[in-house]
This record gives C-alpha cells, structure tokens and sequence, in this order.
C-alpha cells in the first residue's frame, strides 16, 4: 500500500506537467480533420460514388453481338458475317436506371448519416476529455487545499489541540485523490487514443488540450426537433429513398411480362456464284413461365418493398423516441448546471470558508472541515459532469437531425 502510494505522489507531477504543457485544440480543428481523413467518411464517399456510376451502365443497352462465320452448303459456299443486338422492352431500362438512381441517393445520404456520426461521436470525445480536465484542474486544488489542512492539523496536534487521528485522515484523502488523478489519467490517455483513430492519427500522435466548453443552449423545442427529422435527418431520409426504390423494383418486376427482343441481321458472300446477300431476323423472348418466375418475381418486389416501408416506420420511431431521451437529457442537465452554479456551489464555498475558520480556532473538528472540502469537490465535479452530458446530448441530437456543425 505505501509502495502505490509513493508511486502515485511521485508519478502525479509528471502527470500534471503532461497537462499543463500541451497546447490548446479547438473542436472546430478536430471537426474538419476528421471530415479530411477520416477512413469510415471516407470509404462511404467512394461507395456513394461507385453507386452513381451504376446508373448509366444499366440504362445502356446490352453490348451487341458480332458474328463471324463460314458456310459450305451446296450450292452456297463463301464468308458469313452479322451483328445481333439484344432491345428491352420499352421503359425496362429507365426503370433500371431510376432503381439505380434511387441506390445512389440512398448511398448518398448513408455518407452524409455516416459524417454525422463521426462528427457527434467526435464531440461527445472532445467533452469527455474536457470533463477530465476539468476534473484534473478540481482536484488538483482540492488536493492543495486539504494538504494545507494537513499542515494545519499538524500544527495544532503538536500543541495538543488536535488528534493524530486528523493528520492520518488528511493524508489518507490525498492518497485518494491521488488515486483518483491517476484514474483520470487513465481515461485521459483512452480518449486521447480514441480520438486520434478517429482522425486517423497514430494512438500516441500528440493532441493538444481541449478548449474549455460552455453550456449551449438549445435552439429547438421538441415539436421543432421532430419537423426538422422530417426535413433533414439522413438517416430517415436514406430510409425513403429505399422505400422509393423499392416502388421502381415492383414497377420494373411488373414490366417484366413484356418481351425483350433481339434483332439479328447477318450478310453472306456466295464464291460460287459471286453473289452478295443478307439475312434479318427478330426474335422475341416469350415469357412463358411467367407462374413460376415472373409472378413471383413481382411477389418478391412487393415484399422487399413492405418491408423497406415498416423499417421505416421502425427507425421514424426510434429516432422519435431518441430525439425525446436527449431532449430530456439536455433540459434535466441544464436546470442541474443553473442550480449547481447560482445556489448550491456557492452555498457549499461559504460552508467550506465558514468550517475552515472554525478548525483553526477549534470550534469545529477535522472530519466537518473535511466533509465540507469533499462535498464541495463533488458538488463542482457535478457541475462539470453535467455541462457535459448537456453538451453531449445536443451533439447527438444534430447526428439525428442532419444539422451540419
């Protein structure tokens, strides 16, 4: 047990050098580094980008066919050579091409739900980390506080007005507190890792520290929120674009009843005779097992479409509901911030002024002076903790919504 402690007394200067020293970042930097190199935003961009050059390949027709043959059927003999080009039926191909386009909208909007997501998860990071500094920077005062407490006991058991009991108590709150700065550091290092993968940055690349946050207020009501998941949300509308795919696949399911065709015109040199001639011919595709395969062809579409429309209705939900729980998350952290700040913080300030002149003239023991000074520090930690679980519940509502930091 000595052995930690001393490990933690002698490790913690370092910690706190490695904090102060580290130069500031804004979230705005963060922000736009990971829209510049993020892989996963990246990897979205080239699959939006692969689904639009599917578009005019499927409206094109097939490639034609050349052929190129010989005959040397009495009393023709000589080169034989044609071309034959396969020709939807009518409305086929556009109907291709607009379940292609539909694709790629969808496509587009899973990149841009897909930029949100980093983006939020990237905030929610970036409040954590500031929380931990926070904290660093309240323990770290409350540490140098209680050790002047301790030189305080010190002083009075040594003219017989306090317990050995009060110094073991004061040096057992640093060592916690200690212990507690090295859990921070822990988590500290975590984020700061995590936050680099996102950036796309080695774990151990350097990251400045987080500029301090302020409390934001929320620029919607609920009723607001949910309009604007309607208007804006990629993810509900990468949703309708499927759906509005799924209405051009039951569409093109229905025209596949309709016969394709195939043109074929071939050309002959006759040797014997030295004659030319031709030959034209359509043939057309019957759907004659249409029963077995266009009929359950059109069953399929219907079905993959019903079911593209309850997921829908599934995810409208869902975001609903989430929209709700972050709303009152944000509004419960927002009246918590209010009362921490203008009532109990400073009513907590004047109960750890009032019992620390109390101690020093022995109206008060050490243990009120104590529990004044720690529920002071969790009143502050609160605080901190709150503006930024408030933070982190509007950076998940945009992720819903669509707005674009």
């Amino acid at each position: 047990m000595k052995s930690a402690l001393l490990w933690l007394g002698l490790m913690w200067p370092v910690f706190a050098a490695t904090q102060v020293n580290l130069p500031q970042v804004s979230l705005e930097q963060l922000i736009q580094e990971a829209r510049d190199h993020n892989p996963e935003i990246h990897a979205m961009r080239q699959r939006w980008e692969s689904a639009r050059a599917v578009v005019p390949q499927v409206q094109t027709l097939p490639d034609p066919k050349i052929a190129v043959g010989y005959t040397d059927i009495a009393p023709m003999k000589g080169p034989m050579y044609g071309i034959s080009q396969e020709i939807p039926f009518p409305g086929k191909l556009a109907l291709k091409g607009e379940i292609a386009s539909r694709e790629a909208e969808r496509t587009e909007q899973d990149y841009l739900a897909t930029q949100l997501t980093v983006i939020a998860r990237l905030k929610e990071l970036f409040y954590e980390l500031c929380f931990i500094h926070k904290s660093n920077q309240v323990i770290t005062k409350n540490k140098s506080l209680l050790e002047g407490f301790a030189k305080t006991a010190e002083g009075r058991y040594s003219v017989g007005q306090a317990a050995q009991q009060d110094i073991l108590r004061a040096q057992t709150e640093i060592s916690r507190l200690l212990a507690r700065l090295a859990i921070l550091e822990q988590r500290r290092q975590s984020l700061h890792a995590e936050i680099n993968r996102i950036l796309n940055r080695l774990p151990s690349d350097p990251l400045g520290a987080p500029q301090e946050i302020r409390i934001t207020p929320m620029r919607h009501a609920l009723t607001e929120l949910n309009t604007l998941l309607e208007q804006g949300s990629p993810l509900l509308r990468g949703q309708q674009k499927g759906l509005e795919r799924g209405n051009q696949a039951v569409a093109l399911a229905n025209r596949q009843y309709y016969p394709d065709f195939e043109l074929d015109a071939r050309g002959q040199h006759d040797t014997a005779m030295h004659a030319e001639g031709y030959q034209v011919m359509l043939r057309v595709q019957v759907p004659l097992y249409f029963a077995t395969k266009q009929r359950q062809g059109v069953r399929e579409a219907v079905a993959s479409r019903e079911a593209v429309f309850q997921d829908l209705q599934a995810l409208r939900q869902d975001l609903l509901a989430r929209i709700k729980d972050n709303v009152a998350q944000a509004e419960r952290a927002e009246q918590l911030v209010r009362l921490l700040r203008d009532g109990i913080i400073p009513q907590s300030r004047l109960t750890l002024a009032s019992a620390q002149a109390s101690y020093a003239v022995g109206k008060v023991d050490f243990l009120t002076l104590l529990n004044s000074l720690l529920t002071l520090q969790e009143n502050e930690l609160e605080f901190h903790g709150e503006i930024t679980e408030h933070e982190k519940a509007l950076a998940r509502l945009e992720a819903i919504i669509g707005e674009t930091p």
